[in-house]
């Protein structure tokens, strides 16, 4: 074996060694910052849900029928609808701001966006939590021009009072022509296949359910905290 190979081998085996210590200096570090080496799938078991509670459902259709040819939609990003500069961390910014939903935003036929509408409990049931979130989501809004309009669960607005909200500017032309569009109706039941059919015969025949199925608490809400879990000790990886 001459010179040349044993050298290469040489080189082999510290760029291992330089790899193995890399790694096991991540996993200290990942230990030390309570990260897990978990399974994104197995650890954490997906099951589909809803994405609105029923006063956001209810905001939904009153904006539907309100706005005939405006786009309506729900639980959206910050991050999808807002650009920010890039001279500091965009990974920070969206840490604070960008991973919060607005729970409607109306667009135009371009999806560019026209106003956000926030639906709340009333002000004696809101957490200090979901005000400061709420101030933080106004002050950031404002900043790019875009109306934001609360509205109480308890208290929507009808069809009416929600378009002379959101489109003062529209003159009593447009206004009536809006108002003689008719929204697209609902798809019959008997028209229903497979999990729509079975989901909507629930929704028609039992009221109740709309209370029963809410969406589960998750990140995009005030009242999850994601530090109560208890932490396990992380797995250490076999030899």
């Amino acid at each position: 074996m001459d010179t040349q190979q044993l050298v290469l081998i040489a080189l082999l085996l510290a760029l291992t060694l330089l790899l193995q210590r890399v790694r096991a200096r991540a996993r200290e570090t990942a230990d030390a910052q309570g990260e897990h080496w978990l399974d994104t799938v197995n650890d954490w078991p997906p099951t589909a849900t809803r994405i609105m509670t029923t006063p956001e459902r209810m905001a939904y259709e009153t904006l539907v029928r309100a706005l005939p040819g405006y786009v309506v939609l729900a639980q959206v990003p910050l991050a999808r609808f807002i650009k920010v500069q890039s001279r500091h961390s965009y990974t920070e910014w969206l840490r604070r701001m960008g991973h919060q939903c607005a729970d409607l935003i109306v667009c135009d036929s371009a999806s560019a966006v026209l106003a956000v509408i926030a639906v709340q409990p009333p002000p004696a049931e809101t957490s200090e939590r979901a005000r400061n979130r709420h101030r933080r989501m106004s002050r950031v809004l404002r900043a790019a021009e875009i109306p934001l309009h609360l509205w109480t669960s308890t208290a929507l607005p009808t069809a009416e009072l929600a378009r002379r909200l959101l489109l003062p500017q529209v003159d009593e032309a447009t206004a009536d022509a809006l108002k003689r569009q008719p929204a697209a109706p609902p798809v019959p039941a008997s028209k229903r296949t497979g999990a729509l059919d079975a989901v909507g015969a629930r929704e028609e025949s039992v009221g109740q359910v709309f209370v029963s199925r809410e969406p589960p608490p998750s990140t995009w809400f005030d009242d999850f905290d994601a530090g109560s879990a208890q932490k396990q000790p992380p797995p250490r990886p076999g030899p």
